[in-house]
């Protein structure tokens, strides 16, 4: 089935919410999707896109571009639609997007331990980065 790509919409809230808590079962208390969508409505919603097949979001992607790097975030695909290639157009969208705003570089961060989702990224070209990624908790 074709998968239609678009910006989410406030009616998509409760499949988005959803479908984040069965993608990431494990998000700490600060990633609550519905803070999230709340934050992204008001900065760069045009970055917040849902994957729909038959009227139903069975994918996500949430990105944002300071003007220096971009960032990606959320991507997700419902289990029973993974290996669909949902998740590779998810990207393509989104990519796409950001290169229209005139974004040179694209970021994302991954656990180390899900060898599963490095498999995927890498198959799209990312490479994995001699970084340290750190992070401070502001709440």
């Amino acid at each position: 089935m074709a998968l239609t790509i678009r910006p989410f919409r406030d009616q998509d809230e409760p499949a988005v919410v959803a479908l984040w808590r069965i993608a990431f079962p494990s998000e700490p208390k600060r990633n609550d999707p519905l803070a999230i969508i709340r934050r992204k409505r008001d900065r760069q919603p045009e970055l917040f896109l849902v994957g729909e097949i038959d009227n139903r979001v069975v994918a996500t992607v949430v990105a944002g571009y300071d003007g220096y790097r971009g960032w990606v975030y959320h991507v997700a695909v419902a289990d029973d639609a993974r290996r669909s290639g949902y998740g590779r157009a998810m990207m393509a969208a989104v990519e796409e997007r950001l290169r229209a705003l005139g974004c040179p570089k694209l970021n994302l961060q991954i656990n180390r331990s899900n060898a599963e989702v490095v498999a995927f990224y890498e198959a799209l070209g990312y490479l994995v980065e001699d970084r340290i990624s750190m992070g401070k908790e502001l709440s």
